[in-house]
């Protein structure tokens, strides 16, 4: 391989990132958070830890979550953390105004956040339900995403009309940002009793395209990642949330043998956030390590 072809060994020295959803060591969020400092990238997590603490898993000691990420920042790269609850409609915005204003720019946003827990088949969905799933999983990350966008385009003169194009300034030698969603599995099948969940996940998935389109203007690229089953704590027989009746005996068939581990995704998600992976624009990609092929 001749030099001038060789990947930076940092290629977020830099920049800045902000990952939603980062309270937890098992996390995929603090994986997430992890790799892109690894990067070379100022890294700003926000988290909301009181979701945690209803959960059977519970919380983690956010002291060691920040002692961890800080532990694989590179050189003089910044970090900072910031809790809020994404379940208010105004805290999206501030949430992105106040992860820039620590090193005065931002340029990744990745939207790891999720409520979870407290699902329901059809027949439990009610209202309060379906809002609650969509007002964090669904709202907060387009609003995630509209603050991030805003940072990069012009205030329109007059009101934009269904179809109108957002107007950016290209063409670009490189992008400008990065988005990186989350989505589910409910793309590959049915996820039985967690219907408010799939629905708010779903969403994601079916409007990256229409988004990424619109984002693509200003020369940021939006993909959405389903990272399969990844055991974060919920499929440990202590703190699961579901039956592992014969899972153990139906996971020793599938290829590798395991579910996922933070890492995996979280590798993913820092090749789509370098330059390495910027040609990859507006899709929906499954890292699951094949547990969408098992029939």
């Amino acid at each position: 391989m001749h030099a001038s072809s060789a990947a930076p060994a940092l290629p977020l020295s830099g920049k800045t990132a902000l990952v939603t959803g980062v309270s937890r060591r098992r996390g995929i969020g603090f994986a997430v958070a992890t790799t892109l400092a690894g990067l070379g990238a100022n890294v700003v997590i926000h988290h909301h830890r009181p979701h945690d603490l209803d959960l059977p898993w519970g919380g983690d000691d956010l002291d060691a979550v920040r002692d961890g990420i800080r532990s694989h920042l590179v050189g003089d790269a910044s970090f900072a953390d910031i809790a809020g609850d994404l379940s208010v409609a105004t805290a999206a915005a501030d949430l992105v105004d106040e992860a820039a204003a620590v090193t005065g720019a931002l340029d990744i946003l990745v939207c790891n956040h999720a409520k979870s827990g407290d699902d329901g088949s059809i027949l439990d969905m009610t209202p309060q339900r379906l809002d609650a799933f969509w007002d964090v999983n669904t709202r907060a990350t387009l609003l995630l995403t509209a603050a991030f966008a805003a940072r990069f385009a012009d205030i329109p003169s007059v009101p934009r009309r269904p179809g109108d194009r957002i107007s950016g300034s290209k063409p670009y030698d490189a992008p400008r940002g990065h988005v990186v969603w989350m989505t589910s599995g409910q793309i590959h099948g049915p996820m039985v009793g967690e219907v408010a969940y799939a629905t708010s996940k779903a969403a994601l998935a079916g409007v990256t395209g229409t988004v990424a389109a619109e984002l693509l203007e200003l020369g940021i690229i939006l993909n959405t990642v389903n990272p399969g089953p990844v055991n974060t704590g919920y499929l440990d027989p202590d703190t699961t949330d579901r039956s592992l009746n014969d899972f153990d005996d139906w996971l020793a068939t599938t290829a590798f043998g395991r579910v996922g581990r933070p890492q995996d995704p979280a590798e993913l998600i820092g090749w789509l956030c370098s330059p390495a992976g910027s040609w990859l624009v507006g899709q929906v990609l499954t890292s699951d390590g094949g547990f969408s092929l098992v029939g």
